[in-house]
C-alpha cells in the first residue's frame, strides 16, 4: 500500500523559511517521481515542483524558482520541499504526490498523478 505523509507546514511570516518533508512508503523513489501541488483558498490546485531522482529531472513552478528548493533522501524515501523568502501567496495546503513522470505536475494536472498525501498548511502572515 502506497503512502504519502507530508510534514513541516505552518505560520511563518513574509520572508521567512519552512521545509516541508514528504516520507513515501510502498513506493521507490528510484523509479517515480515526487511532485508537490499547492492548493489556495478559493483556488484551483496547482504544480509547484518535482523531483525524479532516477534522471535528475526537476521543475520548478515559475513563481517559485529562485525561492524553493526539492531534493530526495533515498535512504530515508523522503523527499524535502525547502521554501525560502516566502510571500503571502505561497499561502496555501501543500500536497506530495507520486507518479512514473513529473508531466503531471508541468501541466498542473491533477488527474495525472497516481498518488496523494492528505497535505500539510503553509500560512504566510504577519
Amino acid at each position: 500500500q502506497v503512502q504519502l505523509v507530508e510534514s513541516g507546514g505552518g505560520l511563518v511570516q513574509p520572508g521567512g523559511s519552512l521545509r516541508l518533508a514528504c516520507v513515501a512508503s510502498g513506493i521507490s523513489l528510484n523509479s517515480n517521481a515526487i511532485g508537490w501541488f499547492r492548493q489556495a483558498p478559493g483556488k484551483d490546485r496547482e504544480g509547484v515542483a518535482c523531483i525524479r531522482i532516477s534522471d535528475g529531472d526537476i521543475y520548478y513552478r515559475n513563481s517559485v524558482k529562485g525561492r524553493f528548493t526539492i531534493s530526495g533522501d533515498n535512504a530515508n524515501n523522503t523527499v524535502y520541499l525547502q521554501m525560502n523568502s516566502l510571500k503571502p501567496e505561497d499561502t496555501a495546503f501543500y500536497y506530495c504526490t507520486a507518479d512514473p513522470s513529473c508531466a503531471a505536475v508541468y501541466r498542473d494536472d491533477i488527474h495525472g498523478m497516481n498518488y496523494w498525501g492528505k497535505g500539510t498548511l503553509v500560512t504566510v502572515s504577519s
